[in-house]
């Protein structure tokens, strides 16, 4: 059996089929399997002259950073000194947030949900309670946070955990009742268990339910309160193993508070009530209220709410304290929306929201339980958003939200990825975007502070853009992994807005958001912008710093498919040859039954929405030039479009659909081209589409040969062919308003299209703009754009656009195009410099369009000049210009197909990048096609990521991970090897804020908490050991990692010695001086009291 080198393989192996080249027919090259093909003659001396750079050693896969809000979130935790914010989500993920660029997204692997978050305060740890009744240790003193330990609960189920602050014992309650005790550093059970049983009352014969609630008395560490959820509330003392007194309410309990100085509690219940204890008299509540109950006469029981979910109680020192609840309305007010009310004093405030709330957190001064709070802040975390309250102002304002919290404001339907653009339209479009913020913030700074973040290495800037349902488009500063919104655009302004029992007439189509972006195309040179969106239209925009008001110009284009081209099974009735009556040309069909509107009449010429026909006022920003509307077409709505392209130096936007091509002259504001798929091929059809009759054969060479001869633009749209429409009656008894399933597959939609300087026919000596067009069979089309020579003439003088008969095939539905020049160097599509088209103080000079054009070399040289390299669902080809020679062709994927390829730039070179349906990562270099990476990344589980997933230049890429995050990851070893730099760090070191002076009289009267010794009591030695059955100890990934500090490596754990050297040192010098100025004291005090028994020495009783 013969051996071969793998390593030859993705290095390269060339294969000895020659390709083939020709115009008028199919031009891919020969060649089978996943090989690449090089033919000799000139195409190979082109080859040679290119010496590729990139190796399989500049990639590697890796995520970087994920943005938005945490996806169907369900926890929440805040560490007061550290003050960062932990967020758990329903999949089991959690994110972890500080000061801006200061975002971590953490993963559980079991992908159980997050049932509560614990902050080890200023220890930089977090424990994490799961659906799956585990905990887990992560350590934050790392840049990507990894768990230390876990402990599975086998025989019970977790439902709340208190962590006391400053103490390494977990109290963990369960849905039996019972209460355990997990030792945090080593997460082992302690054998310390507070059973049910023995908490109630022995004359109790229920269940008391799940524990719900579990805190240590502020007076008191060394008391237990535990709630249950049947409203059973215990004090439970830990030394002595009792109940000390037990709380009974008839309604349930969802949540209970401390008063700081540990005498009152207070507790929220399924009535919407909330009662307040005293210690002192447990058999009632000395106060209940049902906050939005509506008042009744004496003696009658106030109304129900709807269950009070939360309730905190926070003091203050100079006013009176806050009572903070979500929920408990009235059920008589089903319509309104979730709530958070602010009891403070006799004044109630009750916050709407727009969404559910999941859980609130009130944000205080101190740490300490036992110390009057100072409530500054209240963080709401709802279903889809974040904010935080200001407690601070009496009007309660909200602050603003620095991370990008509200990615999903409307769905996202598209993305755009942008690196390395053009530096100064970051700034440019956050000076547009800022005047348009929303008002009225408190004037604080954002009080989740903490962690540290450096810009790090990366410098160069990058824009996100996020198409959404609504029709808005938002771009976003992405530069050094954060993201940071600039400018909004909102499209569906340059329509009229839908009246009531008008949406059936227009919008067919689409039932919900007619106006959802679907394309997104940037030129960010040129400041074009372009959108098509799901009702079949297309928006031009124009980037201006003024204001102006103005009509928007508009253009309706007929577009449609004559699908009698296509052999289709019908019955043999037709009639060969068509009357004479119906040569005369018609806009409408006769059409059958199915087509016809409810009202009796046949929709045709209709657009989908309607453009503003009155004057509009654009503010500055991106204002629209243009709208191109595809119109129904006998009864049939426009479909969809599926490509599109934009040119600025040419003027020229291309777009396509399962119908055929639109070209439109966005500078004279005319159409130059609307045809069918199949009218653009000339008679040498490579699928050989047959006709029906001899008169349609010649009809259609007729219309390309009057196509290719004609002096003047097409500027009006076709119609349908004069002989469709006499056979109409006996094709309709096999189509409906949509057309029918074999009529569908038989459609060539156009998938690509791209625009650039090159060689339009076979040995063409000269370059010229052309389009490229793909096609869903895999066919290549060139169309010749014959633009006037000089820049007054492009104002007025007429474009001419001819197919030129040039076709390549590949396998699949084409994806992308790109050029290259003979030296490997990617060619950047011809470009207009940007001007400000409503600058009224330029002169006359200033006003010519300056063109940005990369030609290739000049062509004196003999031989081939430019790469081509196209893209399909299969496979990739790169063809020589003008020869038409398949030098390289490598078939991708046979099992499977391309969602997403582009052509970008790696470390000055070209490559190309794809993402396949079976979620492998694929990158090959240009333009010899040779494999550099494929990792099995991302399996294809929604088609949103289909929908969203885009590459970019320098390795960067990102994908919409869930409907509310956008994930961001890079293909660079580069950026791999220096992602650690960029990442924030969660955990700085801040010494923890000293306790308040308790006093002589509260130290001597306030309890025995400053003498409880938890590990006395909870230890191994006292308490003994837990069942193994009961509880199963899993050693972290992270455990080993997590030992290392802060940075990671040599230098993360030296600076952690010497940080913890720097902070032991300075502690001891601390102790010193406080030990100095002790014995300064017992000096001057013993000196005073030898000078004082001297005085009174010799004095007699009396004499005092």
């Amino acid at each position: 059996m013969k051996k071969f080198n793998f390593r030859k393989v993705l290095d390269g192996l060339t294969a000895s089929s020659p390709g083939s080249g020709g115009s008028g027919g199919s031009n891919s090259g020969g060649g089978a399997g996943s090989g690449s093909v090089h033919p000799g003659g000139t195409a190979g001396l082109l080859r040679e002259e290119i010496q590729e750079t990139l190796t399989s050693e500049y990639f590697q896969i890796c995520k970087t950073v994920r943005h938005g809000f945490p996806y169907q979130p369900t926890a929440l935790a805040f560490d007061p000194v550290q003050k960062i914010l932990a967020i758990g989500t329903r999949t089991g993920a959690i994110r972890i947030l500080g000061r801006p660029g200061v975002d971590c997204y953490c993963q559980h692997e079991s992908g159980a949900a997050v049932l509560q978050l614990q902050f080890l305060i200023n220890e930089g740890a977090l424990v994490s309670a799961n659906s799956d009744d585990t905990l887990h240790l992560w350590n934050l003193r790392q840049k990507r946070p990894a768990i230390l330990h876990s402990l599975k609960f086998n025989r019970e189920r977790i439902t709340y955990c208190h962590l006391p602050f400053q103490s390494k014992w977990l109290y963990v309650g369960t849905e039996r009742g019972n209460t355990h005790i997990v030792n945090i550093e080593s997460f082992i059970l302690s054998g310390y268990v507070i059973m049910w049983n023995k908490a109630i009352e022995l004359s109790t014969k229920t269940h008391p339910g799940p524990v719900v609630h579990l805190s240590d008395s502020p007076r008191d560490e060394g008391k237990l309160l535990i709630g249950y959820e049947n409203g059973t509330v215990v004090f439970w003392d830990l030394k002595s193993k009792r109940a000390e007194l037990r709380v009974y309410y008839d309604e349930a309990i969802h949540s209970i508070d401390w008063h700081h100085e540990g005498r009152q509690f207070m507790c929220s219940h399924s009535d919407g009530s909330l009662t307040l204890w005293n210690l002192k008299s447990p058999g009632r509540p000395f106060q209940t209220t049902i906050p939005h109950g509506k008042s009744q006469r004496e003696g009658r029981k106030s109304e129900s709410c709807k269950p009070i979910l939360k309730v905190e109680y926070k003091t203050c020192r100079n006013s009176e304290p806050f009572i903070i609840f979500s929920g408990g309305l009235s059920y008589d007010k089903a319509c309104r929306r979730p709530s958070l009310t602010i009891m403070h004093g006799k004044a109630i405030t009750v916050l709407e929201m727009d969404h559910p709330i999941v859980e609130f957190l009130t944000l205080c001064e101190t740490p300490y339980p036992n110390e009057f709070q100072e409530p500054y802040a209240v963080v709401v975390l709802l279903e889809k958003d974040l904010i935080v309250v200001d407690l601070t102002q009496s009007n309660f304002p909200i602050f603003e939200n620095p991370y990008p919290m509200d990615i999903h404001e409307s769905p996202v339907t598209c993305t755009a990825y942008f690196a390395d653009c053009p530096p100064d339209l970051i700034l440019i479009l956050y000076s547009i975007g800022v005047k348009h913020k929303k008002q009225g913030y408190s004037n604080k700074e954002w009080p989740v502070s903490g962690g540290a973040w450096n810009l790090g290495t990366q410098t160069y800037p990058e824009i996100i853009i996020t198409g959404h349902a609504d029709g808005s488009v938002k771009f976003w500063d992405a530069s050094a992994i954060t993201l940071q919104m600039l400018y909004k655009l909102k499209t569906s302004k340059v329509f009229e807005k839908q009246k009531i029992g008008e949406g059936k007439q227009t919008c067919e189509i689409v039932e919900e958001d007619p106006y959802a972006v679907q394309m997104i195309y940037w030129c960010p040179e040129s400041r074009v912008f372009c959108v098509s969106g799901v009702s079949a239209y297309v928006i031009i925009y124009k980037f201006s710093r003024h204001e102006i008001t103005t009509e928007i110009v508009s253009l309706e284009v007929r577009l449609q498919y004559d699908v009698e081209d296509i052999i289709t099974p019908e019955p043999e009735t037709s009639p060969p040859f068509p009357d004479l009556s119906s040569q005369l040309p018609s806009r409408s069909l006769s059409g059958s039954t199915n087509t016809v509107a409810s009202e009796g009449i046949t929709k045709d010429s209709i657009p989908c929405l309607n453009v503003k026909s009155r004057p509009v006022r654009m503010p500055p920003g991106y204002q629209a030039e243009l709208v191109i509307q595809l119109v129904w077409v006998d009864g049939e709505p426009p479909q969809q479009i599926t490509s599109l392209s934009v040119n600025s130096a040419y003027g020229i936007i291309a777009f396509g659909n399962c119908n055929g091509l639109v070209v439109v002259d966005f500078i004279q504001k005319t159409v130059l081209l609307s045809m069918g798929t199949i009218d653009l091929y000339r008679s040498s059809d490579l699928y050989q589409r047959q006709t029906r009759s001899p008169r349609k054969n010649k009809q259609f060479i007729a219309g390309l040969t009057e196509l290719n001869d004609s002096p003047v633009p097409l500027e009006l749209e076709r119609c349908k062919s004069p002989t469709a429409e006499n056979r109409e009656n006996s094709y309709n008894r096999s189509r409906s308003s949509s057309i029918s399933s074999i009529d569908k597959d038989s459609k060539e939609a156009i998938t690509a299209l791209y625009f650039m300087e090159s060689f339009a026919r076979k040995n063409d000596s000269t370059v010229a703009p052309c389009l490229f067009v793909g096609t869903s069979l895999g066919m290549v089309l060139i169309i010749s754009l014959n633009l006037p020579s000089t820049d007054e003439q492009r104002f007025t003088e007429p474009v001419m656009v001819l197919p030129t008969g040039t076709f390549l095939s590949l396998k699949g539905a084409v994806l992308t195009f790109s050029c290259m020049d003979r030296t490997g160097g990617l060619m950047q599509s011809p470009y207009e410099v940007w001007r400000d088209p409503n600058n009224i103080d330029e002169n006359e000079k200033s006003w010519r369009r300056k063109l940005v054009i990369n030609s290739p070399s000049s062509s004196q040289e003999m031989g081939d000049q430019q790469y081509t390299i196209i893209c399909s669902e299969k496979q990739a080809k790169v063809f020589s210009l003008p020869s038409q020679t398949c030098l390289y062709v490598h078939n991708i994927t046979e099992t499977s197909f391309i969602l997403q390829a582009n052509v970008v730039v790696m470390c000055n070179s070209a490559c190309l990048a794809c993402f396949c349906a079976n979620g492998h990562i694929m990158i090959m270099s240009l333009p010899s096609l040779r494999p550099m990476l494929d990792v099995n990344y991302l399996p294809l589980t929604d088609m949103r990521i289909a929908r969203t997933f885009c590459f970019t230049n320098e390795g960067q890429a990102l994908y919409l991970v869930s409907p509310t995050e956008i994930q961001r990851l890079t293909y660079s070893q580069e950026m791999c090897d220096n992602l650690q730099d960029m990442l924030g760090d969660l955990f700085t070191p801040i010494e923890t804020p000293e306790a308040q002076n308790r006093g002589f009289l509260k130290g001597l009267f306030g309890g025995s908490g400053q003498t409880f010794d938890r590990e006395e009591l909870f230890g191994e030695a006292t308490a003994g050991k837990a069942s193994r059955s009961l509880a199963q100890h899993i050693p972290g990934p992270g455990s080993i990692e997590g030992m290392k500090g802060a940075a990671g490596g040599v230098m993360g754990e030296l600076t952690r010695a010497r940080i913890a050297l720097d902070e032991r040192g300075q502690r001891l010098g601390e102790l010193e001086e406080k030990t100095a100025g002790m014995m300064t004291s017992a000096e001057a005090f013993s000196k005073h009291a030898h000078e004082l028994m001297l005085k009174y020495k010799d004095k007699k009783w009396y004499q005092f």
